[in-house]
């Protein structure tokens, strides 16, 4: 199985920047994509971004597109999100996931982090 563990979160004021962290280790190269997902309190789990190990091809929410973005490390075992202009909007959880596809539904990733908390204050 894959294991994956997210680092980088914290308090950050509106308007500031965090680089989230996911350490993939265990991999047999049977997955081939990486995704952030984000869940806030009484909400459901959000799709943030996603990225392709081979051809590096990314894709993000719609409502995020331009703030956030998705990278993977030259070594390809650490995957970031770099998110910029923060609101207070998103503050929540934040999930790494891996799978066979990059998919904007939670149910189809198989494997998870056990999230990193950002809380972002006006």
């Amino acid at each position: 199985q894959v294991q994956l563990a997210e680092s980088g979160g914290g308090l950050v004021q509106a308007g500031g920047s965090l680089r989230l962290s996911c350490l993939a280790s265990g991999r047999t190269g049977g997955t081939k994509a990486m995704g952030w997902f984000r869940q806030a309190p009484g909400k459901e789990r959000e799709f943030v971004a996603a990225i392709t190990w081979n051809e590096g091809k990314t894709y993000s929410a719609d409502s995020m597109k331009g703030r956030f973005s998705i990278s993977i490390a030259n070594a390809k075992n650490i995957v970031y999100l770099q998110m910029n202009s923060l609101q207070p909007e998103d503050t929540a959880i934040y999930y790494c996931a891996a799978g066979l596809v990059a998919t904007m539904t939670h149910n189809e990733w198989p494997y998870w982090g056990q999230g990193t908390q950002v809380t972002v204050s006006s």
